[in-house]
C-alpha cells in the first residue's frame, strides 16, 4: 500500500482556494499511484475558525467543498478534516470529523472523541464529542485506526499514563495508526511527540503516521512536522511551518532515519515568529511593517524577525529619540537597520514632549517628573507609529517581550500598541539567546545591543535593573508561575526571597487589565498570554 502525506496551509473561510489545494494534492497523489492520501485535521475550516463555526452557512460551505473534492477520488482513497453535521430533530450537532471517501463516495465519517478543553482548545464550546468505536477503516486488508486531534492536550504526569493508553490501542489489532491533527507549535511538544510515537510504534507492531497542518492563523502558529514513525524505529518528518509532501509505501524502502531525534528549540522559535509574521501579514492584505527602533534588543529582534517574514524591501523603522536617549542608543539603531537593509527614518521627540507637558504645566502645578512624564514619551512614540501605519496601510509590530507583559512593564497606548505582538511569549532572557542566535553567522543586531544594559531610557541614565530584579532572576519566578501555575509558597519554597516573590506575583495580578488590551501574541510557549490564560482583572487572591 502506497499511502501519501499533505501537510497543507488553509485560511479560514477561503473556500475556494482550500479546495483547489486539496484537489491538486490528490491529483498529484492520484498520479504516483498512492491507495490513500492523507489531509490534517479540521483542514476544510481551517483549525481555528473559533465562533465563525458558528454560522450555519460556514459549515454548509465545508459540506459543499467535500462534494467537490469527491469527485476527485476516483482510483484513490482519502482522509480529510472537515466539520460535519448531523440533525438531532430540529437540532443541529456539530462533530469535528475525519471524511473517509473513495471513488466518489463517502464510505465512513469518523467523528473526534477525545475533545480537548484545555489551554487554547475549546472542542467542547463548538463540537460533540464522537463516538469511538468507528474509529477503524479497512483497505486493502490493513486496519487502520483514525485519532483526530492533539493526543498531548492533556500531559501525560507518567510513563505509566502513555503505557495505559498504548495499551487501550493495542486491543484494537491496529495495522496503521493515523493522526490527523491541527496541533499548534509550543516549544516543548516536538521531542515529546516524537519519542511518543516512537514508543508506541513498537509497542503495537504498528506504522505510525502523524499528519498536521501548517501555517499560523494569528496567535497560533501550527508548526507541521507530520512523520511516519515505523514498528523497527525508522521514522520520517516533513518540514517544519510549511507545506510539505510524502509518499512511501509502507512495506518499502523508502529512505527513512534511523538517526536520534534532535532539535533545536531556539531555531524552531525563530521559524515559528517568522511564520506568524508572514502568514498574519499576507493573509490581512497588508504591503508594509512598521515598528519603532530603540536601538535595544527587544526591537532589534523583532525588526530582524520582519525582514525575514516579508523582506527588508518592507519593512521600515522609526527612530524617536527623546532628551534622554544615548547617542550609542541612536547609532545602534541606525546600525541595525543598515545590516538589515532596511529603510529607516529619524523624528525626535523632544519638541512634541515639551510641548505637551507645557500644556499640563498649569493643571500639574510644577509637581516632579514621575512615571507620568515616562508614559506620555511612550504615547508621542505610540502616536507617531499609528500615525504612519494609518497613513500607509501599515501592520505595525508590537516589540514588547513576556517579562515586560507579566509585570506591566510598559505603556497602554504607548509602547504596548501595534497590530500584532511578536515576541510577548518570550522571556527577556531567551530574547537574549534569540538574539545571539540570530548572529551565529554575521554580526546582524549590533554587538553592543546585545552586551549594554536594558533600559526604557524614558529618564536620565534609566536602567530596567533601576526597578526591576535580575531578568535571569524574574524570569524563572515568571515560568514558575505563569508556566507552571505555582503560587507564592510553592515558589518560594523553590529558594526565592519570599519579599521579591511577593513583588513580582503582586505585579503580575495587577497588570492583567493592561495585558488584555495589548496586540495578540504569536503562541511558541506552552502558555502565552491571550486566549490560553484567563485571570480574573479583580483578585484579592495575589
Amino acid at each position: 500500500m502506497k499511502i501519501a502525506i499533505c501537510q497543507i496551509n488553509t485560511t479560514v473561510g477561503d473556500f475556494e482556494n482550500n479546495r483547489k489545494k486539496i484537489i491538486e494534492q490528490i491529483e498529484i497523489s492520484k498520479k504516483i499511484k498512492s491507495d490513500l492520501v492523507i489531509f490534517p485535521e479540521l483542514l476544510m475550516s481551517g483549525g481555528a475558525a473559533t465562533d465563525v463555526l458558528e454560522f450555519k452557512n460556514f459549515v454548509n460551505n465545508c459540506s459543499n467543498e467535500l462534494n467537490e473534492i469527491l469527485k476527485h477520488t476516483d482510483n484513490i482513497s482519502a482522509i480529510i478534516g472537515s466539520p460535519t453535521c448531523n440533525y438531532d430533530g430540529d437540532d443541529k450537532v456539530l462533530l469535528n470529523s475525519a471524511v473517509f471517501m473513495q471513488n466518489g463516495k463517502i464510505e465512513n465519517t469518523i467523528n473526534k472523541h477525545n475533545l480537548c478543553n484545555s489551554d487554547i482548545f475549546f472542542d467542547s464550546r463548538y463540537f460533540e464529542k464522537g463516538e469511538c468505536e468507528n474509529a477503524c477503516i479497512n483497505l486493502k486488508n490493513k486496519n487502520i485506526f483514525i485519532e483526530i486531534g492533539n493526543i498531548f492536550c492533556k500531559t501525560f504526569k507518567s510513563a505509566a499514563d502513555e503505557d495505559k493508553l498504548i495499551n487501550d490501542w493495542s486491543k484494537k489489532n491496529i495495522d496503521i495508526f493515523i493522526n490527523i491533527s491541527a496541533t499548534p507549535f509550543s516549544a516543548k511538544v516536538g521531542e515529546m511527540r516524537f519519542n511518543f510515537f516512537r514508543k508506541a510504534a513498537k509497542k503495537l507492531n504498528a506504522i505510525f503516521v502523524f499528519v498536521n497542518t501548517c501555517g499560523a492563523q494569528t496567535e497560533l502558529v501550527y508548526d507541521g512536522r507530520s512523520m511516519v514513525v515505523f514498528p523497527d524505529g525508522r521514522y520520517k518528518t516533513l518540514k517544519s511551518f510549511e507545506e510539505d509532501f510524502f509518499a512511501f509505501e509502507i512495506d518499502g524502502n523508502a529512505e527513512f532515519s534511523t538517526l536520534e531525534y534532535k532539535e533545536n528549540k531556539i531555531a524552531l522559535i525563530q521559524d515559528a515568529l517568522v511564520c506568524g509574521i508572514k502568514d498574519y501579514f499576507f493573509n490581512n492584505g497588508f504591503k508594509k511593517i512598521i515598528l519603532g527602533l530603540s536601538g535595544g534588543i527587544d526591537s532589534a529582534v523583532v525588526a530582524s524577525l520582519a525582514c525575514s517574514a516579508v523582506g527588508s524591501e518592507n519593512v521600515f523603522g522609526l527612530l524617536m529619540p527623546s532628551q534622554f536617549s544615548t547617542d550609542h542608543s541612536v547609532k545602534d539603531a541606525v546600525g541595525l537597520a543598515e545590516n538589515l537593509e532596511m529603510k529607516y527614518e529619524i523624528i525626535p521627540i523632544k519638541d512634541s514632549f515639551e510641548a505637551i507637558t507645557q500644556s499640563l504645566k498649569s493643571v500639574f502645578n510644577d509637581l516632579p517628573f514621575d512615571v507620568t512624564e515616562e508614559n506620555i514619551q511612550a504615547r508621542i512614540r505610540g502616536l507617531l507609529l499609528m500615525a504612519y501605519s494609518n497613513k500607509f496601510g501599515c501592520l505595525l509590530l508590537n516589540t514588547s517581550n513576556k517579562s515586560e507583559s507579566a509585570i506591566g512593564y510598559g505603556t497602554l497606548y504607548g509602547d504596548l500598541c501595534g497590530g500584532l505582538s511578536v515576541i510577548a511569549d518570550l522571556y527577556k532572557t531567551q530574547v537574549y539567546e534569540l538574539a545571539n542566535y540570530i548572529n551565529k553567522d554575521k554580526e546582524i543586531i549590533p554587538q553592543n545591543t546585545i552586551n549594554k544594559p536594558p533600559s526604557a531610557e524614558l529618564r536620565p541614565n534609566q536602567k530596567d535593573s533601576d526597578s526591576l530584579p535580575n531578568y535571569d532572576v524574574l524570569d524563572k519566578i515568571l515560568f514558575l508561575n505563569i508556566e507552571q501555575r505555582q503560587d507564592f509558597q510553592e515558589i518560594i519554597a523553590k529558594g526565592f526571597e519570599k519579599n521579591l516573590v511577593e513583588r513580582i506575583l503582586k505585579m503580575v495580578a495587577r497588570n492583567e487589565y493592561k495585558r488584555k488590551q495589548i496586540p495578540p501574541v504569536i503562541r511558541v510557549s506552552s502558555r502565552a498570554f491571550g486566549s490560553g490564560i484567563k485571570m480574573p482583572l479583580i483578585s484579592k487572591y495575589f
